[in-house]
């Protein structure tokens, strides 16, 4: 123990003590400590301690070309791998200006939607998992298994992807690829409604999250929380709409809100994010355009023209941004990553406080963090 937390015999404090959760927690989502200021079953403070998995990845970067950093960018949230990847490339395009074709924008965005609803599933089934539901976890699980299978068609891997060029993306997609995706979703939509009969309207899991683990939309957004767990508080933002990147701007797609802002709410934007996923799949597959999946020309040495570029993407997350400082070489000054689990971890402090301590778990699970990307 730090002797920070040394001192709680006070005359002042006598009845409180700390607890430490993690950071090898059973039920905590990654390696996670959290120090928990206790009044009997109550939390009074809360510390969340990270960098347990650090792995250096924006200091790996300054000594890599920009080229030999591109599979590191799956790792950062090996969740929402593809997002990441595809991210990475669409940075070094806006840099270079380099053209993408239309049958790899396409393909790369059934890829991204696809890598989202995996992502969301794997949330889904782990989160009842937390609260003690196991047979949920075990519906997720095989639809998750379906994704990962028809990505590893096109990737050859099934979690952590390389699968986007500069420029477009290693390999072209049969019909029979465009045809599982689609067999999938429309399953997938049936499958949303038992989700909903089996979990959504349990009287149980709504006692449990009900009301719990409130963010207020102040809070949410002072401290820059993005993604479901923004949206859960009633602010609109995705930036597939409010900055549209790739094709997203040619499809129809809700964002989906609630106003309440606590951990059923959060529950129920991403069950509903996973509705517009499907939307878009089935919108993109049919209009899947014949042709190239790179451009003629691409620089066999990647040189970025020096200067300073942000962008963007909506991870599983939240607003993912890289920060990309060039000298014109082919190895990056700085590349700054914004992981959305960062933002949406550090609002724990501000809102763990005042509630039980058996809620932690529906709290923290509820807004979904991916620690190697708090750790990156």
């Amino acid at each position: 123990m730090t002797t920070e937390y040394q001192d709680i015999q006070t005359d002042e404090d006598r009845d409180t003590y700390y607890l430490n959760m993690g950071p090898q927690h059973p039920s905590m989502h990654g390696v996670l400590r959290l120090v928990l200021k206790m009044k009997g079953e109550t939390i009074l403070e809360a510390d969340p301690v990270i960098g347990y998995a650090h792995r250096a990845h924006e200091k790996m970067a300054e000594n890599r070309t920009w080229t030999m950093f591109l599979p590191n960018t799956s790792r950062v949230d090996y969740l929402s791998g593809m997002i990441y990847n595809i991210a990475y490339c669409q940075l070094i395009e806006k840099m270079m200006s380099i053209e993408v074709p239309e049958r790899s924008e396409y393909i790369r965005l059934i890829a991204c939607e696809l890598n989202r609803l995996s992502s969301h599933l794997l949330w889904f089934g782990t989160f009842l998992l937390d609260l003690g539901g196991i047979t949920p976890f075990l519906y997720c699980f095989e639809d998750r298994e379906e994704i990962l299978q028809i990505l590893d068609r096109i990737t050859g891997s099934r979690l952590t992807y390389s699968y986007g060029r500069f420029g477009g993306v290693t390999m072209d997609v049969d019909q029979t690829f465009l045809d599982q995706s689609l067999a999938f979703v429309r399953k997938l939509r049936g499958r949303l409604e038992e989700y909903q009969k089996l979990v959504g309207d349990n009287v149980i899991f709504r006692a449990r999250c009900e009301g719990v683990g409130v963010i207020q939309r102040d809070v949410a957004l002072q401290y820059g929380v993005t993604g479901p767990t923004l949206r859960a508080c009633g602010v609109p933002y995705d930036v597939r709409r409010a900055e549209p990147y790739g094709i997203y701007d040619r499809f129809d797609f809700d964002i989906p809100t609630r106003e309440s802002g606590d951990s059923f709410a959060r529950f129920e934007v991403r069950v509903e994010e996973m509705e517009q996923s499907i939307r878009i799949i089935e919108q993109a597959v049919p209009q899947v355009p014949e042709g190239e999946i790179m451009p003629k020309k691409v620089p066999k040495r990647i040189k970025p023209p020096a200067g300073e570029t942000y962008f963007a993407v909506e991870s599983a997350r939240g607003q993912y941004g890289m920060y990309a400082v060039s000298d014109g070489t082919d190895t990056p000054v700085k590349l700054k990553l914004r992981t959305p689990s960062f933002s949406n971890l550090a609002c724990m402090p501000a809102v763990l406080p005042q509630t039980p301590v058996a809620d932690t778990i529906t709290i923290v699970g509820s807004i979904d963090v991916v620690m190697p990307e708090i750790d990156r």
